[in-house]
């Protein structure tokens, strides 16, 4: 039964692999599974007794609803020209120094990660808006398209993100169930609150890394990031502070609308999203950007969207029945309980499984299919559930930069100018992968960074 549920695994990861959808791939696979063994005499059928329930609490789950009223959010703001003011007067700003037009394409990588969360979205806008313009100023092909796909990716990290979201229910489940596991009958819970607080400083500090890359690159090889002429730059002390605030503060607003009542505890994350859904709506309309086909398109999009990820939902949940029905989890939890090096020589595996995933499949089929299976063990050794789920988010966030199929990557790639080369692409993703990687070893030396602020705010 044990080599029945690594067949599965394994059988998902080359289905996936080659490009059939993950709703389908996670549930048919499983159920052909289940079918096989069934007639074989390995599976109990009585397991997928539990499917109804399953399907149930997902359909029930009130903090799911944030789903489709964050990626409202985000498509809604992706179409009001939030970017294109941001990175006008980030560049004014910054254009003075050398690597200044990068820097600015970072900080404002963060800025719609703060307030759109939808990755494919920043890395498309980001790259029709900026690479055409750094590459005019002079910027090596690498380095433009490298920053444009690392800050794309923020989305994935800094909150309100989606995947803390919907890594925040799987967590949530595993930590109970590892709870129960060690006869705790009373669980504590986390909630998408704790890890959008944990979230913050890491994020944060991985934005402070790449802007200290970008700078020490500027400086190392000035020629690659050429400063912004003093000619294009000239504004008054007045129509530069105008600029600023009608640029910054909308947006600024929003975030802090949203986030400020997620960590204060002043609103959950399902009441939070809809106040970003309906900001992002007024926000489009202050910049005469809201019209009855756009939200026509908007809402499409967020159908389509949402659809897919609770379609995948439903798939996960039959893949994990039957995975657990054929024994994998005892078979998982036996192989990290023995591992040398205890509970940090079974967090090193899972992390560099989950890295080398990233290779071949994105961060939803490896929430989906990896974390649940991994997480209820992790954490019966004792692990922090914020630490943990703050740990894997950066780690799925390399999975979008990862050649050959990282998506950041093909999203660039779909917008970018004919002379820019894929591997070029790929040459310029390398640095800031290193620098990820670089994040993740701080933050497993420096747990703090992470588990401190829920802490403050909530007590725990």
């Amino acid at each position: 039964m044990t080599w029945m549920a690594l067949l599965l695994f394994v059988t998902v990861v080359l289905v996936l692999m080659s490009g059939y959808p993950v709703a389908f791939t996670l549930g048919g696979t499983a159920l052909a599974f289940a079918l096989i063994g069934t007639l074989t005499g390995n599976f109990d059928a009585a397991f997928m007794g539990a499917l109804p329930n399953r399907l149930y609490g997902i359909m029930t789950n009130q903090t799911l609803i944030a789903v489709p009223l964050f990626v409202f959010m985000g498509v809604m703001l992706e179409r009001a020209r939030i970017a294109e003011n941001l990175l006008d007067t980030m560049a004014i700003l910054f254009g003075s120094l050398r690597g200044g037009l990068g820097i600015s394409v970072t900080l404002v990588g963060m800025l719609l990660a703060a307030s759109t969360g939808i990755v494919g979205a920043t890395v498309v806008t980001m790259g029709l808006l900026s690479l055409p313009t750094m590459l005019k100023r002079g910027y090596s092909p690498e380095i433009a398209s490298g920053t444009i796909c690392a800050s794309g990716t923020l989305g994935q990290i800094i909150p309100p993100s989606i995947i803390l979201v919907l890594l925040g229910d799987v967590l949530s489940s595993a930590y109970q169930q590892a709870q129960l596991n060690l006869g705790d009958y009373t669980p504590r819970t986390i909630s998408v609150g704790d890890l959008f607080a944990g979230a913050l400083i890491p994020g944060l500090l991985l934005v402070l890394m790449y802007i200290i890359f970008l700078a020490a690159l500027a400086w190392l090889k000035p020629t690659t990031m050429p400063a912004i002429p003093a000619a294009e730059r000239k504004l008054t002390p007045w129509q530069l502070i105008v600029k600023i605030i009608t640029a910054l503060m909308p947006p600024l607003l929003l975030i802090i609308a949203v986030l400020g009542s997620i960590v204060t505890g002043v609103a959950t994350p399902t009441e939070a999203a809809a106040v970003g859904a309906a900001g992002a709506m007024l926000l489009a309309l202050g910049n005469r950007q809201l019209t009855m086909r756009r939200l026509q398109e908007t809402m499409r999009n967020t159908t389509r969207i949402t659809s897919m990820v609770f379609m995948i939902f439903i798939g996960a949940s039959i893949f994990s029945l039957v995975f657990r029905g054929f024994g994998g989890d005892d078979a998982v939890h036996q192989l990290l309980t023995q591992l040398p090096g205890g509970a940090l020589g079974a967090m090193l595996a899972v992390m560099a499984v989950m890295f080398l995933l990233g290779f071949v499949l994105d961060f939803i089929e490896i929430t989906f299919v990896v974390v649940p299976i991994v997480g209820p063990v992790l954490l019966t050794l004792g692990l922090d559930p914020v630490w943990l789920g703050i740990m894997i988010a950066i780690n799925l966030q390399t999975s979008y930069l990862t050649p050959p199929f990282g998506f950041a990557l093909f999203y660039l790639r779909g917008v970018a100018p004919a002379a820019i080369s894929t591997a070029q692409i790929y040459r310029g993703v390398i640095p800031f992968i290193g620098i990820q990687l670089c994040a993740l070893i701080i933050l497993s030396l420096w747990p703090q960074l992470a588990t401190w602020l829920p802490a403050v705010i909530y007590g725990d």
